[in-house]
């Protein structure tokens, strides 16, 4: 105990001062850079309108200053979370920061003279040089394990478990997990590489003698009262706690928290997010846009796999399936075909032979080792490129780009009382299910995961879930 005592008040008494001024500092050079970048390309395209100036102290202070200062506003200096949260951010104050910049521009009376090509490029380098400098920057400090922040996790069960997993696998959280407080056994997985330092009621003593001054309860099954001693004791020895309530898997996206300050009660308020008509015209003019953009520029893959698969396979390259949509409405789903012709009749003989095939059709509606599929159809299902063709789905109105995954009329039944939840939306080519592991998970917590995009949708979860597929589809994790 006194090892870590002495780790945690020396060696991490100033992670947050000096993490914070490093990631001011890459902020400001990113944002020097982005202008630079901007310029240049400025100068490049318009060649007729002159060469740009842009006054040295607009350059290197102003302009600068603006961004740092909404930056700052979104609380991406002092707070942790994890990386597809701080670039939703970074896009938030980069946007804000653009804008105060065309204010200033006005005010000044400069704004005649400065282009707008400029200040579009701008903002673009802006976004994404604060997001690439930053990720460099945690990932470096992650790899040579400097200025993380000191957690103790009180809990190990499974939420403590995922919490854990969460703070590993995320760059953006920038905690060392320095050990564990648990009443009971610690069970064999990721948990095991950190110390169970005492239990529930040792917690005073342990933030004590580690110093630790930030702490997370991930107990949601502790009784109310027990769980209410323990945040009364805690809360006067740290500078931060997070409680992990009782609401696992709940819908909390958009969640709006109000306190009832004289009956000493908390009040969440839930959003089903797709349920609102404006969210959901939102979310189709983003597939409509997206998609019309994405054909075009994949046009030459989608034929040079249409001409492989006729090569390794003769006969129809679009394979049609019909699956169930938005209000039960059945629609042929596109896919490039990855089985023999005969793929049905094959089947059908395999499931009357075979138990252990027709057991998993049953359970999973799909069979890892299928013997129907091709050689080329193996290739496009483990890189889910055999799914490309649902982008013509979504231009006719059918399907989503993000969405919960194209069921069978079969399936319906398997949904129980979420079925609603996917009947409310089109079916996506990607989704929750896709990228949490795809056939890795069983068919029960695949339903949980539609539900729960669901209700918690957003246009920026559509974006990190784009994203995730393609890292998904690179490692090509779960797929067969």
């Amino acid at each position: 105990m006194n090892q870590i005592k002495i780790k945690t008040h020396k060696k991490f008494k100033y992670t947050n001062y000096i993490l914070s001024a490093l990631l001011l500092i890459i902020d400001y050079l990113a944002i020097v850079f982005a202008e630079q970048s901007a310029f240049v390309f400025r100068n490049v395209i318009v060649t007729d309108g002159g060469t740009l100036h842009v006054p040295r102290l607009n350059f290197w202070v102003v302009f600068p200053l603006l961004y740092l200062l909404f930056i700052n506003i979104e609380q991406l200096y002092n707070r942790r979370t994890q990386f597809w949260k701080v670039i939703e951010k970074i896009f938030h104050a980069s946007l804000y920061a653009i804008v105060a910049v065309v204010i200033v521009l006005y005010v000044g009376k400069i704004a005649a003279s400065t282009s707008r090509l400029f200040i579009v490029l701008l903002w673009f380098f802006s976004f994404i040089y604060i997001t690439i400098f930053r990720y460099i920057l945690k990932k470096i400090l992650e790899k040579m394990q400097l200025f993380q922040i000191p957690v103790l996790i009180i809990g190990a069960g499974k939420t403590a478990e995922l919490l854990a997993q969460g703070i590993i696998n995320d760059v953006g959280m920038d905690y060392k997990i320095i050990g564990l407080l648990e009443d009971n056994c610690v069970k064999k997985g990721i948990l095991n590489h950190f110390p169970v330092l005492g239990k529930f009621a040792d917690a005073e003593k342990v933030i004590r003698d580690t110093g630790v001054q930030h702490v997370f309860i991930a107990a949601p099954g502790l009784q109310q009262d027990k769980l209410t001693r323990l945040i009364y004791k805690v809360q006067p020895l740290v500078k931060n706690m997070g409680i992990i309530p009782n609401l696992v898997c709940v819908p909390m996206g958009g969640i709006e928290v109000e306190s009832l300050f004289n009956e000493k009660l908390m009040l969440l308020r839930l959003k089903n997010n797709l349920a609102r008509p404006l969210n959901r015209y939102i979310k189709t003019m983003f597939d409509f846009v997206v998609t019309l953009v994405g054909t075009v520029m994949i046009s030459p893959v989608l034929l040079f796999i249409a001409l492989w698969i006729y090569k390794d396979s003769p006969g129809h390259v679009i394979f049609k399936h019909m699956r169930i949509g938005k209000n039960g409405k059945a629609f042929p789903c596109y896919k490039f075909r990855s089985m023999c012709v005969d793929a049905k009749a094959k089947l059908e003989e395999l499931l009357e032979t075979d138990p252990e095939a027709k057991a998993e059709w049953e359970r999973d509606f799909k069979l890892r080792n299928d013997p129907r599929v091709t050689k080329s159809g193996a290739f496009l299902r483990k890189t889910s490129l055999d799914e490309l063709p649902q982008i013509f789905n979504v231009l006719k109105g059918e399907m989503s780009l993000v969405g919960p995954r194209p069921i069978i009329q079969e399936e319906l039944e398997r949904y129980g009382e979420y079925v609603g939840d996917y009947l409310m939306v089109k079916p996506g080519i990607t989704g929750m299910w896709q990228v949490s592991g795809r056939s890795d998970i069983d068919y029960e917590e695949r339903v949980l995961l539609d539900s729960w995009y669901v209700r918690n949708w957003s246009v920026w979860t559509d974006i990190v879930m784009l994203f995730k597929t393609f890292k998904v589809v690179l490692l090509r994790k779960g797929a067969y």
